[in-house]
């Protein structure tokens, strides 16, 4: 089976951009995968932060339905704690049927402190509030009116208000049945997150800002998953995401992904004062015991960003498939377009020139 190529961004732009502008670009990302045949786009959400632009991700990728033909498109996550339940379970099924099955649904309990705050659960258990609210909107798909879900953090009821004769007091139902495929970022090394997902049929993207070596550790948490609920893991469930720039030439790959003004440079500074400052130094580590100040954007760059010509881009590609013992998808992690001519030409050069020679290598050992 060839490994398979996806996009997911978060998308993560300098604030001092024109938001239409940003807006625009992160939309015609998209329509360029759909056209090089990527085979889905996930796109991330945040409500409080100017460098990460998308507030609403359902809404974002509901503008895209209409340009796009044979992409899946997906949550890069659905932040469910700073949700409702019954909206966003009514959301997912509208969007589900706009796109007749054309989607993915990424869930999380979100990751964005100032997010935490502005909903008022930075205090409260927002992975308690994650479960309780998954579990509630898949009651709501799979179950029948009058509803009558209680919990612990939201109850939902159309008892007192059901008339059936005129529709009202029911949910619309998902295009999938019994809906969509979910899939959940793992952030974390021996991600627990990716055991408890495989019990219920989900599957992991390893997250891009992960070293391999973290990446990989999310394999044996599926399969330990999958066997307690004795489900068959499958590779081709696994996605993998990389931070990956091809050029023509190698001072080009050079220059645009690692020099001053370099996209993956403002990506990686600004994602890791993030993360750092948050306590997750360790998500960047090779060992426990290394010090926070080793982790520098300079650091992050060298560790996590995949850039080159074809040729080394896709010798570096199939290492790092052999290392993890194989995944089914690739997802290229979208980057501000400080250079929208190199941006494309690296996304076109990445699904038909790289993904090829990455396939043949693959299937011919």
């Amino acid at each position: 089976m060839p490994l398979e190529l996806g996009l997911f961004t978060m998308p993560l732009h300098p604030p001092s951009r024109s938001y239409v502008k940003t807006l625009e670009e992160d939309r015609e990302a998209i329509i360029l995968a759909d056209r090089l045949g990527f085979i889905e786009a996930l796109v991330g959400e945040h409500v409080t932060d100017t460098a990460e632009t998308v507030t609403d991700c359902a809404t974002f990728l509901a503008t895209l339905i209409y340009e796009t033909r044979d992409i899946k498109l997906g949550t890069g996550t659905l932040n469910l704690p700073n949700g409702h339940p019954a909206q966003l379970a009514a959301t997912v099924s509208m969007l589900d049927t706009l796109l007749q099955g054309r989607f993915v649904m990424g869930i999380s309990p979100g990751g964005l402190p100032s997010d935490w705050e502005v909903f008022e659960n930075m205090g409260k258990d927002r992975n308690a509030m994650f479960v309780e609210c998954i579990d509630h909107m898949i009651a709501i798909w799979t179950g029948e009116p009058p509803y009558n879900i209680r919990g612990r953090f939201w109850n939902i009821s159309t008892e007192k208000t059901y008339l059936p004769d005129i529709g009202q007091g029911i949910f619309i139902k998902p295009w999938q049945k019994p809906h969509p495929p979910i899939v959940v970022t793992a952030v974390e090394p021996f991600s627990r997150g990716v055991t408890e997902a495989a019990k219920r049929g989900w599957d992991p993207i390893s997250a891009n800002f992960l070293l391999p070596q973290w990446q990989k550790s999310h394999w044996g948490k599926y399969v330990e998953g999958c066997e307690a609920v004795g489900r068959k893991p499958d590779r081709a469930n696994w996605r993998v995401a990389k931070t990956i720039f091809v050029a023509d030439d190698a001072k080009t790959a050079r220059d645009y992904a690692f020099g001053p003004q370099s996209p993956y440079r403002f990506y990686y500074k600004q994602l890791g004062f993030k993360l750092v400052r948050a306590g997750r130094a360790n998500l960047f580590k090779e060992q426990k015991e290394q010090p926070d100040s080793d982790i520098t954007t300079d650091y992050l760059v060298d560790k996590l960003v995949v850039a080159g010509t074809v040729d080394e881009v896709a010798d570096r590609l199939v290492r790092i498939y052999e290392e993890m013992g194989g995944f089914g998808t690739l997802y290229y992690a979208g980057m501000d377009w400080v250079d929208p001519a190199l941006a494309k030409r690296s996304m076109q050069l990445l699904a038909e020139k790289v993904m090829p020679k990455v396939n043949a290598q693959i299937a011919g050992r």
